[in-house]
C-alpha cells in the first residue's frame, strides 16, 4: 500500500512530532531561561506523544508500515538532536552521547540483519527501561534550571548516565537475543 494511502490519525501525530524538532532546536540552542522550560514542555509534549499514536494506532487497528518506520524514526531524531546539542551547550560528554547513539546505531543495524533473515527481535524489558530513563534525563537535562533550588540539570545528568549503564546492558542482551535466534535457526535448517 503506498505510504500516502497510509496517512492516518497515528501518523499525522508521528509527523507533527517531527515537525516539532526544528522548533525545539532554535529554542534550546537559545539557552535562556525561557527558551529551555518552553523546549522542555515541547520535548515533553512530544515523548507523550509518541504514546499517544501508539496507543491510536493499536487501539483502532490502524498500524500501518508508515507507521512503523516513522514511530522509532521520530524518536531518534528528537533524543539525538537534543543529545548531539548538550555536547556544544557542555551540558553531557561526547563520550556519553556517542556510547547513546552508537548504541542505538548497532541495535538499528542488527534489527535490520535479523528482519532480512526473517527474525524479529522485540524491544527487552531492559531497552524499554533505558529509554524511560534516557527520555526522563534529557528532558531535565532541557529545563537546566534549577527548581526549589534543586539542580535539576544535575539531576538530568545521573540519569542520562544511569541510561548509559542500562544501554550498553540492554544491547549486549540484544546481541545475545540474535544469536540465540540464528542458533535457532540453523538447528532448524539442519534437523
Amino acid at each position: 500500500m503506498p505510504f500516502r494511502n497510509q496517512m492516518n490519525i497515528a501518523n499525522k501525530i508521528t509527523l507533527a512530532r517531527i515537525a516539532l524538532v526544528p522548533v525545539f532546536i532554535v529554542l534550546l540552542y537559545f539557552d535562556t531561561f525561557w527558551t529551555n522550560i518552553i523546549a522542555a514542555v515541547i520535548y515533553t509534549i512530544t515523548a507523550l506523544t509518541d504514546l499517544l499514536d501508539g496507543y491510536l494506532a493499536r487501539k483502532h487497528n490502524i498500524v500501518t508500515d508508515l507507521g512503523k518506520i516513522l514511530d522509532p524514526v521520530a524518536d531518534k531524531i528528537l533524543v539525538t538532536a537534543a543529545l548531539v546539542l548538550f555536547v556544544e551547550m557542555g551540558r553531557l560528554g561526547a563520550v556519553v552521547v556517542i556510547i547513546l547513539i552508537g548504541r542505538d546505531l548497532l541495535i538499528g543495524a542488527l534489527r535490520s540483519v535479523a528482519a532480512s533473515k526473517g527474525t524479529v527481535i522485540a524491544a527487552g524489558t531492559g531497552g524499554k527501561i533505558k529509554t524511560v530513563f534516557q527520555m526522563i534525563g534529557v528532558g531535565m537535562i532541557i529545563w537546566k534550571n534549577e527548581l526549589l533550588g534543586i539542580d535539576i540539570m544535575l539531576i538530568g545528568q545521573l540519569i542520562v548516565y544511569v541510561s548509559v549503564i542500562l544501554s550498553l546492558h540492554s544491547g549486549w542482551v540484544y546481541f545475545q537475543n540474535y544469536a540465540d535466534a540464528e542458533r535457532q535457526l540453523q538447528t532448524t535448517e539442519n534437523e
